[in-house]
């Protein structure tokens, strides 16, 4: 079923393909924060266990490729899913099963590349990124890649500059991507500019005041799902990448009303839906 097919569909719903965050920060966690705050019913599938909370992760369990392949295989046989956003995939064989299936899909497909945790701890093996490089991006409508993670992609340097940024999403394009969202958190300003790249179009600046907070754990995760799922509810790529980076600088910025752990929080997922009926006990 095609994707202007299952808009009819009155149930608005995205796929999360990606490992799970035992603190509930980031991966499969804060995808479905992210998609049940955008009102969109979230399924999905897990591809590795993490061990982890705000301070750093302690174990990666890489859940087997079959395993990988069934869930997939079970939502979309039974669920019409409107969007579909991949995160961590970490092995060769999960990246091989993925692809297998979701190359007869025809809907929307975010991919953000996530490479290394905040930690250091490396959340794709080396011997996957053949794979993901020439099988798993082209299948993306868009792939999301800091700075760090645009440069290994391509073998190169990380970007300094606006110009260079653009330059290697341009370079991304031609690996097979039908889009690139090139974020600038890296950057060392005081605002952040992502940049969406698009073949044969301007590039389109999203200019974002950058907050100071230690509360970004989990910001990566959280912007492609917000994609996937404004997508899911119907929008074209342009408009739901801006409506998803509005979404996590609210986000990121309402983030400080939250308690949770002592290293790097996690961003306000529910900052539209809570309020004020905030927990403050201090931990």
């Amino acid at each position: 079923m095609c994707h202007e097919d299952i808009l009819l569909i009155k149930t608005p719903v995205a796929l999360s393909i990606a490992g799970s965050d035992s603190g509930g920060g980031a991966g499969i966690q804060a995808d479905i924060k992210t998609m049940s705050a955008l009102d969109v019913y979230a399924t999905t599938v897990i591809t590795a266990l993490t061990s982890q909370n705000t301070v750093g992760i302690r174990n990666i369990y890489s859940v087997p490729a079959i395993s990988v392949a069934t869930q997939l295989e079970s939502v979309l046989e039974d669920i019409a899913v409107h969007a579909i956003k991949i995160g961590m995939v970490l092995t060769f064989e999960i990246i091989k099963a993925i692809v297998e299936v979701l190359r007869f899909y025809c809907g929307p497909i975010i991919l953000d590349p996530v490479m290394m945790a905040k930690s250091g701890d490396a959340l794709l093996q080396e011997e996957a990124m053949s794979i993901f490089r020439t099988d798993l991006l082209p299948l993306a409508t868009l792939i999301t890649p800091n700075l760090p993670e645009a440069a290994v992609l391509l073998g190169q340097e990380e970007a300094r500059t606006l110009a260079e940024a653009e330059s290697q999403g341009r370079e991304l394009l031609k690996l097979g991507a039908k889009g690139v969202l090139m974020k600038g958190g890296h950057f060392n300003s005081n605002n952040c500019v992502d940049l969406l790249i698009l073949p044969e179009q301007q590039t389109i600046n999203l200019t974002a005041i950058r907050i100071d907070t230690k509360n970004t754990h989990g910001t990566g995760c959280t912007l492609s799902a917000a994609i996937a799922a404004f997508m899911a509810n119907g929008l074209g790529l342009v408009e739901a990448v801006t409506e998803a980076k509005d979404y996590l600088h609210q986000a990121i910025l309402e983030s400080n009303k939250l308690r949770i752990g002592f290293g790097h929080g996690p961003v306000h997922h529910f900052f539209n839906k809570w309020g004020e009926k905030l927990c403050t006990l201090q931990s």
